[in-house]
């Protein structure tokens, strides 16, 4: 058996394809261009490279975006008003404060601040809160990405045995509350669940999300699952990256490793899935891909939400 290769690419611009002609509806119909500001404090190198790619994809779109560059000793107090007057900006309709932030800053309260209708990134509580409930929400973009590449490649989500490794509330408390909305059976497993490769083995649909780079391997999987790789981790060892990877994909890999230093891996051991597994996310090329293109399907949701609102206060006035 040779898993099939879930193109991440191709869903993604299929997502950025539909959210482009919603960005020219929402135009037509009500003259407005929906708008999305983006918070990043200090100078960490993977935060400037990953809102340099949301700033380019909402251009691309037809997104108005605005990149809010703040130095790393901004006080609690400055941040705060920063984001009161993108809450009360009626040109704004998503904000973004990209993670981490500097330790003396209180990530939680600081996301709490944003405006429920305008938090893009899913992580305001009342919006997990309303998840948790199967309401209408802002879903967190990584999990929601998860769930967007298995419905496009018609992999069946109700009745299915769904096991998520990882409990992170970016993904996976999030994706298990949107895979019980879609009626799978889920259970979610962490650093202290016994007999892990016996419950992994029993997933008709396995997302890896934990942060180790080739955890789950061919002991975790049942032949023929879906397995869904949502970790990000550099390798720099090449006997580590030999064990992850064969032929030429190997060859290429340890290039990338001679040349940059390190190779991009998941949490899964592809070389093990591919023989497995019936449906695998490469890492990179899978999930990822798709985490900036729910983040500007989230911001037309949130534009449509507010002109909802916005017209109902009028109606009511």
């Amino acid at each position: 058996m040779s898993a099939k290769i879930l193109n991440g690419r191709e869903i993604a611009e299929a997502v950025l394809s539909e959210v482009k002609g919603e960005v020219r509806r929402l135009a037509a119909e009500y003259g407005i261009q929906p708008g999305l500001a983006v918070i990043r404090v200090g100078n960490d190198p993977a935060s400037a490279v990953y809102v340099a790619n949301k700033v380019k994809a909402c251009r691309e779109a037809g997104i108005r975006s605005e990149h809010i560059h703040l130095p790393e000793s901004v006080s609690s107090d400055e941040l705060f008003k920063r984001l009161e007057m993108l809450n009360s900006d009626s040109q704004t309709d998503g904000i973004l404060v990209q993670l981490p932030l500097p330790d003396h800053l209180d990530s939680q309260k600081i996301l709490e601040s944003i405006e429920v209708e305008k938090d893009v990134d899913g992580f305001h509580p009342m919006n997990v809160g309303r998840l948790s409930q199967g309401r209408e929400c802002l879903a967190p973009c990584t999990p929601a990405g998860v769930i967007e590449i298995l419905k496009r490649s018609g992999i069946k989500i109700e009745g299915q045995n769904a096991v998520i490794v990882g409990r992170s509330n970016i993904v996976g408390k999030p994706l298990a509350a949107m895979l019980l909305n879609e009626n799978a059976t889920v259970t979610i497993c962490h650093s202290r669940t016994r007999n892990l490769e016996e419950i992994t083995r029993s997933a008709d649909i396995l997302v890896a999300a934990i942060g180790r780079p080739g955890f789950i391997r061919e002991q975790h999987i049942r032949p023929g699952a879906a397995v869904i790789d949502v970790g990000i981790n550099r390798v720099s060892d090449k006997d580590f990256a030999a064990e992850l990877f064969e032929g030429e994909e190997l060859g290429r890999r340890i290039s990338a490793i001679e040349n940059r230093g390190s190779t991009l891996v998941g949490d899964v051991n592809p070389r093990e899935a591919m023989r497995i597994a019936g449906y695998y996310t490469p890492v990179p090329g899978g999930v990822g891909l798709l985490t900036v293109a729910m983040l500007l399907k989230n911001t037309i949701a949130a534009a449509e939400i507010r002109r909802r609102i916005d017209e109902t206060a009028k109606a009511v006035s």
